[in-house]
């Protein structure tokens, strides 16, 4: 859905797990993908293997720093997609920022469950109300137009978490785009998803 192009770019992915967001940018044509991951012996063995991946697990990438990630002489990524759990994304931007070039394009995986208080999680771990997910991704966005990040594009992710909350892919660059009511496209985005995965 989102018009990203790929190809022969430099990317990060924050919190590689089994590679599932490495594979599609590989598959997209990505030059050189790195990987991390504070877990380790997680990543599918193929993509393990492959060439154009540097995997660094057992690091977190709240705290990693450029210079810990890459060696002088090598390509910066200035594309990073993020998908972590048990953290607000909100702590992990600031490191993101560091950690990419400009134009700094990222493609964040929201989880409202870990952006809003204890008291707005339900059952089983999931965030019910959409005014509830509204505001997760709204937190999130607000932090990273601190950081200089503009909005460029909201969905929902066709795959429920684990425990059936529904999940929200934020883009996010440098470049400017026209100012428009981020609110308002957030609180009918989170609407419609609610109808469309019922």
């Amino acid at each position: 859905e989102f018009q990203i192009q790929v190809s022969d770019r430099v990317c990060l992915d924050g919190g590689i797990s089994t590679g599932g967001f490495t594979d599609c940018l590989l598959k997209a044509g990505a030059k050189r993908v790195y990987g991390v991951d504070v877990g380790y012996g997680q990543v599918a063995w193929t993509i393990r293997q492959d060439p154009r991946v540097i995997l660094r697990e057992r690091t977190n990438l709240r705290h990693l720093t450029p210079e810990e990630l890459y060696a002088e002489d090598q390509l910066r990524p200035d594309l990073g997609v993020v998908d972590v759990s048990f953290i607000s994304l909100t702590k992990v931007l600031p490191a993101l920022w560091q950690l990419l070039e400009p134009p700094r394009e990222v493609v964040l995986l929201v989880k409202p469950q870990f952006e809003v208080g204890r008291e707005k999680v339900g059952k089983k771990g999931v965030v019910r109300d959409e005014r509830d997910q509204a505001e997760a991704i709204g937190a999130v966005l607000m932090a990273a137009q601190e950081l200089g990040w503009h909005y460029h594009g909201l969905t929902w992710s066709p795959l429920l978490g684990p425990a059936g909350n529904i999940e929200y892919l934020l883009w996010l660059s440098m470049a400017s785009t026209d100012h428009f009511s981020e609110q308002q496209i957030i609180q009918q985005i989170t609407q419609t998803a609610k109808q469309s995965l019922k």
